[in-house]
Parts: C-alpha cells; sequence; structure tokens
C-alpha cells in the first residue's frame, strides 16, 4: 500500500503509538505556545503535568521522545533555557555518571546475581518472609551503597527469573535463545501461571523499590539530595544518621510492618505466591545449571563475587563517586572473565543510556521549574510558619513537591533557600537543623507514591523489566498507596512528637 508523504509523516509519528496518544501529545505541542503567551507561570505548570503524563503512558511509548518533545518546545518558547538544562545535567552529573556506568557493571555480575537469588527463591517458601528479606536487604544495601544500584540488581535478578520461565513456558528448552518479550509463543497450559509469576514478580518489585527508600533516607550516601544537604549542614556519615534516626528508624519500622501486612491480607497487588508449577520449573534450572556448569563458569561466578563486595567496600565507604565504581566494576569483571569482544560490552548498555537520556530530558523539565518559579509560592507560604508546625509544613511541601516532579531537586532549591535565610540571619543554627531534617525526610519519605519522586522508581518505570511483569505507572501507583500513607504519617508524627 503506497502512502502520501502526509499519510508517511503520520505513520513515523511515535511509530506504534495509539492514534490517540499520538494526537494528545500534538494537542499539547499546540496548546502550549499559546498558554505562554497568557501566562508563562501557568504554562510551565501545564509543561509539567503533560510531561508526567508521558511518564505514565510509559508502556504505550518511551517517555523519551514525547518527553523531549515537550521539553525542546519549552526551550524554544523561552520557558527555560539550553544553558540551564546544561547546568542541571552537570549538577546531577554523579547521577549520570552512575546511570552510565554502574547499572551497566551489574550487568556483568547477573551471573553471580541469579545464582544467588535464585537460592534464596527456591530455598524461602513463604512468600511473607521472602518479600520482608526483599525488602530489608533493599533497605540496607541502600544505606551503604544508593538507590540505583540496588534497584539495578533487583531489576537484573527479575529479568533473569523471567526468562526463565518465560523460556520453558513457550515450549523451550533451558539452553535455547528465546525472546521474552513476546506471549505469541507461550503454551496455553503455561498462560495462567505465568500471569501468576507476573503479579509475583510486580510485588517483590515494589517491596524492594520502597525498601531502596527506607535505607536511602537514612545516610549521607543513600540518596544523591543527601549528600548535598550534609555538605550545606556540615555533618559526617555518623551525625547524619543520628539526626535522621528519630524519623527513619520509626519509618523503617512501620514500613516493614507494612510489606508484611500487605502480603499477608493480599491486597493493592500484593500477595500473590510463586507457583508450583514455576516452581518446579526454577528448581529444574537450578539442577540443570549446577550439573552442567564448568570449572570456568564456577570460577567465573565467584570473580563476580568478589567484585560485589569490592563495590560494597569502595561505596561503603564512599572512597570514589558511584560512577567511578561502576567504571572500576566494568573493567574486573570483564578483565578476569575474558570479555573482551566490543558488541559483548555494548549490550551492557543497552539499558542504561535509554534511561540516561530520559533523565537529561527530565533535567530540561526541572529547568523550567526552577526559572519560572513553580515551586517559590509554596516556599513563601511556608516560612509564614515557625516552629514545629514549620518544620511539618516543610515535610508536606517537600513531600508533595517531590511526588510531582523529583525529590533530588526539590532538596536542592529548599536547602539552598534556608541556607540564605539563615545565613541573612534570620533561622538560628537549631531551626536551620531541623529544617534540613523536614528536607530530608520530606523528598525521601512521601515521595515514593510516584515513580517521577525518586529517580530509582522511574528507572524501574522505564526499565525492561517493567512491560515484561505488566508494570505500568498507574499500577506503580496503586501499589505504592499503602507505603505512601503509612511512611508519610509515621515520619510526620515522628518530626512533631520525636524531634
Amino acid at each position: 500500500m503506497a502512502y502520501t508523504l502526509a499519510e508517511s509523516f503520520r505513520a513515523n509519528f511515535l511509530g506504534n503509538s495509539p492514534t490517540w496518544y499520538k494526537l494528545t501529545i500534538v494537542g499539547f505541542l499546540v496548546v502550549n505556545p499559546v498558554l505562554v503567551q497568557i501566562d508563562p507561570f501557568l504554562a510551565g505548570w501545564v509543561l509539567v503535568i503533560e510531561f508526567i503524563f508521558t511518564l505514565a503512558m510509559a508502556l504505550k511509548c518511551y517517555p523519551l521522545q514525547p518527553g523531549g518533545l515537550l521539553a525542546v518546545e519549552g526551550i524554544i518558547l523561552g520557558l527555560a533555557t539550553p544553558e540551564m538544562v546544561f547546568v542541571e545535567a552537570e549538577h546531577n552529573f554523579p547521577v549520570i555518571m552512575l546511570l552510565m556506568f554502574m547499572v551497566a557493571g551489574i550487568y556483568f555480575l547477573r551471573e553471580m546475581l541469579l545464582f544467588t537469588f535464585t537460592k534464596i527463591l527456591i530455598g524461602v517458601r513463604s512468600k511473607i518472609l521472602l518479600s520482608f528479606m526483599f525488602s530489608l536487604t533493599a533497605a540496607f544495601l541502600s544505606a551503604f551503597l544508593d538507590a540505583l544500584t540496588v534497584t539495578a540488581v533487583i531489576i537484573t535478578v527479575a529479568i533473569g527469573f523471567y526468562g526463565v520461565y518465560h523460556k520453558v513456558a513457550s515450549g523451550k528448552q533451558f539452553d535455547v535463545s528465546h525472546d521474552a518479550s513476546t506471549d505469541e509463543e507461550i503454551v496455553e497450559l503455561h498462560r495462567e501461571d505465568l500471569e501468576r509469576f507476573r503479579a509475583f514478580l510486580r510485588s517483590l518489585m515494589m517491596h524492594g523499590a520502597v525498601g531502596t527508600a527506607l535505607g536511602g533516607v537514612t545516610t549521607l550516601v543513600g540518596e544523591p539530595q543527601n549528600l548535598l544537604i550534609a555538605e550545606v549542614m556540615d555533618w559526617e556519615f555518623v551525625e547524619f544518621f543520628k539526626r535522621m534516626a528519630h524519623i527513619s528508624m520509626p519509618v523503617l519500622a512501620v514500613g516493614l510492618l507494612t510489606c508484611v501486612s500487605l502480603e499477608y491480607f493480599q491486597i493493592f497487588g500484593y500477595g500473590t505466591k510463586l507457583g508450583p508449577k514455576v516452581r518446579e520449573v526454577l528448581e529444574a534450572y537450578d539442577h540443570q545449571m549446577a550439573q552442567q556448569r564448568t570449572t570456568q563458569e564456577n570460577m567465573a561466578i565467584a570473580v563476580q563475587a568478589g567484585v560485589a563486595v569490592a563495590l560494597m567496600v569502595v561505596l561503603g565507604f564512599h572512597l570514589a563517586e558511584p560512577g567511578v565504581v561502576g567504571l572500576m566494576v566494568i573493567v574486573l569483571a570483564t578483565a578476569l572473565n575474558g570479555i573482551t569482544e566490543e558488541h559483548r560490552i555494548g549490550h551492557a548498555f543497552e539499558e542504561a543510556l535509554p534511561f540516561t537520556a530520559l533523565l537529561v530530558v527530565f533535567f530540561a523539565i526541572v529547568a523550567v521549574i526552577g526559572e519560572q518559579g513553580l515551586f517559590s509560592p509554596v516556599i513563601d507560604w511556608v516560612m509564614m510558619y515557625d516552629g514545629k508546625m514549620q518544620q511539618a509544613l516543610f515535610y508536606i511541601a517537600n513531600g508533595v513537591l517531590s511526588m510531582i516532579s523529583d525529590n533530588v531537586f526539590v532538596a536542592t532549591v529548599y536547602i539552598t533557600e534556608v541556607a540564605e535565610i539563615h545565613e541573612a540571619g534570620n533561622l538560628t543554627r537549631e531551626q536551620f537543623d531541623a529544617l534540613a531534617v523536614a528536607i530530608n525526610t520530606g523528598t525521601n519519605i512521601p515521595s515514593v507514591a510516584t515513580p517521577n519522586g525518586q529517580a530509582a522508581f522511574l528507572f524501574l518505570l522505564t526499565s525492561a523489566l517493567a512491560p515484561l511483569i505488566r508494570l505500568s505507572y498507574g499500577r506503580m501507583v496503586i501499589m505504592a498507596v499503602p507505603y505512601t500513607i503509612t511512611m508519610s504519617i509515621t515520619g510526620l508524627a515522628a518530626l512533631w512528637y520525636l524531634g
């Protein structure tokens, strides 16, 4: 069938996305210039909402393209400048470097991770205990490593599990190459079990992702904004932990209790257990791999384990930036395991680089927020209060705004504003310390409500795993609701009564 030029353009625009979605994006692009003429402040907020829409529809179209179009238009319309986007990217360069190298580094540890977590999955038959272990382990690792690294680990593990069962469900042997992104070859007998397995993995991923937030708030290396706040406040590792403990520890306890309760009552999409057929497949896979594993392959797993230990030691003592450590992991894991071909190394970057590009597009939206002062009215309103009420409002405002934009940006804006007020002599050091605690906990805890609230959540949403296990933006929000409620209320109560 021959297309006219106009028809060809329509077909090519955003590829295989639904027609209604394409028309919606076009509508956004048409209305934005009109809104800029009416009120740039309003246009800025509309642009933020439009970008969040592209994130919510990530399973319809990867957000980089539609979100990128909106960001480019925003810059052309003067809502921000290219220089401001570069400044935001430069400011977040450690996060960009982490994504580029750490996620790729985790790729080269996948055999060891799959080996270890397969043993855990098979050995722990209680779904409640397994979920608790996932959440607690993610929290512990995030406190000493960082949330994105831990999220990359659990994504790698889940993709491995999913690939193994999907291959068998398609009627193939373990050692046969297979495309796990399509269900066309799934045997009818396995379809129901596959759907249950997807629900099982979704719940584990959400428990793990929330776990990264539970641990990330506790230490200055847990989240990028923690380090920024610690530098402004001149807090060392132990002091930072102590200042957050009266909020972070109760929230950790309540978060873990919420995890157990969700699995016990089987609500909000949780509680699905590992089906007996799936367990049989994973047990058979583990047994076959153990029988076929050569001495060389065993050595490769041992080397990967050694590299993983080195990774935790270097990050735990903050001996280098996470991105630099990721590069070290790539060099060690490939050099010591004989991976020297360029095309084999290139595969490791396929997961990380699209998200890195999306994150830079997100920084363009953040530049619009900063240039148009979208959060300024909130800051001015909160500063009208004092004492406990001011701290509570800072906590709430930071949480709500982090759900809308990004917790790193919100923390940067607020801590900078508060530092300037303190330097001007309008805040005592004690008040300054209390507000810094409110800012850190506010940006870390309530932000679990949406995928765009935390980089780790957004990474999970836009990963190769999300479409495989049918983890959409809306489903993530729904599954995060109970955590958001219990953790946010606990954090606010602890701030008010224990501070």
